[in-house]
């Protein structure tokens, strides 16, 4: 064997035997060392290395990688590239070097992603003349489930059009008046809204047409524009409704047509939730007065506490109108707890079992007597107003009525649109729109996870929107989904949303036929019938507990919504609404909780027994070489292991009463132990593998806070970014990582050998007091001064979690931490990349290399997104370089991840045909998991307890 010492500097030797070379490798010391590199000592080692390289005989040990030439990303290649520092050198008799070293890796050299690529696998699907097509079908949905109607379809939706049509009319007429508006506005909504949203809906239980929230602020719109309109002007409310409803609609249908529906998800649920009880408690405290029978004394647009104090005070006030809203409002929550709930527990209680048949039409009798309590209310009370208003004036009357309803569509027409008041209306438009969208989204939702089907938002939007501009030729004012009447067509069993063209006619039909009886109906019984209306809207206590219980800060929004709106407007609490669902976004994005790993080793058990012992102490299977001491114990171990069964199934006799020796308890106990004994064997057969977890895993609950999770080898770090890199998180994540870095490594540069002049001004190290200072310090001076200072440095040192000791003969400090290696970064979240992030991992890179005053290798696993990739790769990442990530400092541990897939029968067409299924069986095929061309990008996190660092 011939040996020759290099350069000392280099501490590298190489030993030659019959051809082969082989290197013991030795790493710079970086704690007694400044300097990272020597220009000179490398290229001496170069040159010799290179000498003996055309010596070598054989390669057949050698770590193989193949690599493209032609690299025109400054890729390396190991058989061409010249100029690199320190080449791949095999390790032949190394017992550190893990027996993988000796694998062939299949080489993949793994191109960064082209916008040809992105165009065919993202954007082709929709630049052809097939989706353009397919996105002018999709605006008719109508198209799609027509050639398909049948009968039975029909008569479902026959029921389902009538029961909504019955509801349909008395809830416009009081909508219109939550509205301040004429009744038969509300009527013009509602059937303009049925018939045009059946041609574009993909929900069919939605009913469109007038709501309460949207009433009450188109209420507000109309008061306000009103206010700044001169006295002499003509504009009245219905127009400025309908105007209203015109530039809601051409908003609604812009942003479905380009499909910009996912803005509406931006308003989170509870936010919602938060709005729609405001504003139904707004609406109902509104009603009270006009229930009592005093609504022209208190003005009830303002805030809704004012509105609730105001009304209070007038009680006094209360006139006859009272009987015809508090009993109406009785008769309706007593009807509905009765045919919702009594009624049918009855029904199933007597003749569920007896007479199923029975039982079928008296619960359908419920439900169908539930969904017309409003029309039969209103039909009785209406009758008992016109028996005492009959042919009375208006000073006459004692209650208020309803009024003169014009039959037909006499008010319909093209209303004249103004730009003067398209420019009043303008402010106002915001919580219009958002109103109009938010309900009419979050309800089709809803009912289609109810009901099983998919809506599309997006053309949602449409419908809505073409439903409100065509609209405006009927003197609609603003229609949107209603939560009351969509749940009643759900149980309706409805079929398709040709329900809504028979809902429409049956308003129709009222229009023309009853609007002569519409003029005795109480105002009172309006009142009452929109109080029980709206109070579904008002979220129950279990919906708030259920916030609570999910997400404290949902809670929190909802309950601050209700305030603001209650207190404030309805306007004030959607705004609220909004910027918190924002801002709750923006938050968790700036603020990520990033994770540094630790790892443990897990395996998975299927159908296994559950024992109630918390752990499970197993023995690890000993090594070869003390195979031959567990023969020689192997006596012992089971006179001990019949010892222990004998002690267990003894020592339980022993605490029974009756001494006598009880065979059946003899042998139960014996099977338990033998086989909780054979359990905790088979349990140390399992396959473990490692999982890199967080290392405040008990708070996550990722893992059993009884699991002891294992730190990194020395020098590395692993940390798990938990959401996408971007310009909003990437300081924080640049905080979080370089402050670890200092607290678990040292620098690979002591500052103390710095000159103070070159010492940076934010870190110059501990304190040195100037020469003309030690001697008093000497003379002890100013003892109690060094003594503190002496106390503050330990206080620090303690704090910062630093490891030192102190030589006691010459006072040195010692950090006994590590020198950083390896920092691998966890992509398996991240989705998306920045520029601003990029290059913020760029100055971390260089803040770290320059803090360890070496390279620091920078690892990347999990990375899903090819656009990360790629940006990566154009910043030096993932890749050899000389700047950044030489050669030299993945020697000895380079790491791939091996592929392996099961080849089928189409695969194996070269074998006999007897043998075919048999091999397919066996043969497996193995490939690169990722570019052997980018050694820093793992599938997933190495284990680098088996890397030679």
């Amino acid at each position: 064997m011939a040996e020759e010492q290099l350069d000392g500097d280099s501490r590298r030797r190489y030993q030659f035997d019959e051809g082969n070379i082989e290197e013991n490798l030795e790493l710079p010391d970086y704690r007694g060392s400044n300097d990272f590199s020597d220009e000179a000592n490398l290229d001496d080692l170069e040159e010799q290395y290179n000498q003996y390289k055309d010596e070598e005989n054989t390669n057949t040990n050698t770590i193989t990688a193949n690599h493209s030439s032609n690299n025109q990303n400054n890729q390396y290649d190991t058989s061409k590239k010249s100029n690199a520092k320190i080449s791949q050198i095999s390790f032949l008799n190394d017992s550190n070097v893990d027996s993988g070293s000796n694998i062939n890796i299949p080489s993949f050299y793994e191109h960064k992603l082209s916008f040809k690529e992105y165009y065919r696998h993202d954007l082709k699907e929709y630049c052809s003349w097939k989706s353009v097509g397919n996105y002018c079908l999709s605006i008719f949905p109508v198209v799609q489930w027509m050639p398909h109607y049948n009968y039975m379809w029909f008569i479902q939706d026959l029921i389902a059009g009538i029961t909504i049509g019955c509801v349909l009319v008395p809830q416009s007429m009081s909508y219109a008046q939550i509205a301040t508006l004429p009744p038969q506005y509300g009527l013009y909504s509602s059937f303009i809204g049925a018939f045009i949203y059946s041609l574009f809906a993909t929900s069919k239980d939605v009913c469109i047409g007038p709501v309460a929230v949207m009433s009450l602020e188109t209420a507000k719109v109309v008061a306000k524009v009103t206010a700044k309109l001169s006295a002499d002007s003509d504009i009245t409310a219905p127009i400025i409704a309908t105007t209203l409803a015109f530039l809601c609609g051409i908003i609604a249908l812009g942003v479905g047509l380009l499909r910009l529906g996912f803005l509406v998800e931006l308003i989170s649920l509870n936010a919602v939730s938060g709005f729609m009880t405001g504003s139904a408690l707004s609406i109902m405290s509104g009603q009270v007065p006009s229930l009592m029978g005093y609504s022209s004394k208190l003005n009830t647009r303002q805030s809704t506490y004012k509105v609730i104090i105001e009304t209070l005070k007038h009680l006094p006030d209360t006139k006859l109108d009272a009987v015809f809203g508090l009993i109406p409002l009785v008769i309706l929550y007593v009807w509905k707890w009765w045919c919702n709930n009594m009624g049918p527990k009855l029904a199933e209680r007597h003749y569920g079992r007896k007479n199923p048949k029975l039982n079928f039409f008296i619960q359908k009798f419920y439900f169908y007597a539930q969904a017309c309590r409003n029309a039969i209310v209103i039909i009785v009370f209406t009758c008992i107003s016109w028996a005492i208003t009959r042919g009375k004036t208006k000073a006459e009357r004692r209650i208020k009525v309803l009024g003169t309803v014009p039959s037909g569509l006499k008010d319909v027409g093209v209303f004249d649109l103004r730009d003067d008041l398209m420019s009043k209306i303008a402010p106002e438009l915001p919580a219009s729109v958002i109103v109009l969208l938010l309900e009419h989204i979050s309800i089709a939702k809803s009912f289609g996870r109810v009901n099983d089907y998919k809506i599309v938002p997006d053309q949602e939007l449409i419908a809505i929107g073409v439903t409100n501009l065509l609209g405006t030729f009927f003197m609609a004012y603003p229609a949107t989904g209603s939560f009351s009447r969509s749940a009643l067509k759900a149980k309706c069993n409805v079929k398709t949303p040709f329900s809504g063209i028979i809902s429409g006619a049956c308003v129709l039909l009222a229009l023309y036929c009853l609007t002569g009886a519409f003029f005795y109906i109480p105002s009172a019984t309006l009142s009452a019938v929109i109080i029980h209306a709206v109070s579904d809207l008002v979220a129950s206590y279990q919906t708030s507990w259920n916030f609570w219980k999910m997400n404290p800060l949902d809670f929190l929004c909802f309950i601050v919504t209700v305030f603001i709106t209650v207190f404030s407007s309805i306007e004030n609490g959607i705004y609220f609404a909004m910027c918190w669902s924002a801002a709750l976004l923006i938050l968790k994005v700036t603020f990520p909780a990033g994770k540094f790993l630790g790892y443990i080793q897990i395996a998975e058990v299927v159908n296994g027994n559950v024992i109630n012992d918390p752990s499970i102490i197993i023995s690890e299977p000993l090594s070869e070489n003390d195979e031959e001491d567990s023969n020689i114990d192997s006596t012992k171990e089971d006179t001990s292991r019949f010892a222990k069964i004998k002690g267990k199934m003894f020592s339980s006799s022993k605490k029974s009463q009756n001494k006598e020796f009880n065979s059946d308890e003899y042998k139960k106990n014996l099977y338990e132990t033998i086989n909780q004994n054979e359990a905790n064997e088979s349990t140390s057969k399992l396959n473990y593998y490692n999982k890199w977890v967080p290392f405040d895993h008990a708070y996550t609950k990722e893992l059993n806070p009884d699991c002891h999770i294992l730190a990194p080898p020395p020098g590395i770090l692993v940390y798990r970014l938990s959401d996408s890199y971007t310009y909003l998180n990437c300081s924080r994540h640049f905080d979080i990582l370089f402050d670890e870095v200092k607290k678990q490594t040292k620098r690979g540069k002591l500052i103390q050998h710095s000159k103070k002049s070159d010492r940076p001004w934010n870190d110059p190290g501990p304190w040195e007091p100037p020469t003309f200072y030690k001697g008093l310090f000497k003379r002890g001076k100013l003892s109690w001064f060094s003594k503190n200072k002496k106390k503050e440095s330990d206080s620090e040192d303690i704090a910062s979690g630093i490891n030192q000791n102190t030589n006691l003969d010459t006072g040195v400090v010692i950090d006994e931490r590590p020198l950083l290696k390896i920092i691998c970064l966890d992509f398996s979240q991240v989705s998306q990349v920045d520029a601003t992030a990029l290059q913020s991992l760029v100055d971390l890179r260089k803040s770290i290399n320059k803090y360890a005053d070496r390279q620091v290798e920078f690892h990347f696993s999990g990375i899903t997104s090819p656009w990360v990739k790629r940006g990566l790769v154009n910043m030096k990442f993932g890749k050899l370089n000389e700047e950044f990530s030489d050669e030299s400092i993945i020697t000895g541990h380079t790491s791939y991840h091996l592929a392996r897939s099961q080849k089928g029968s189409d695969d194996s067409s070269n074998l006999d045909d007897s043998f075919e299924d048999l091999e397919s069986r066996t043969t497996y095929q193995v490939n690169a998991a990722s570019g052997t061309n980018l050694p820093f990008f793992h599938l997933d996190i190495p284990d680098f307890s088996k890397w030679n660092i």
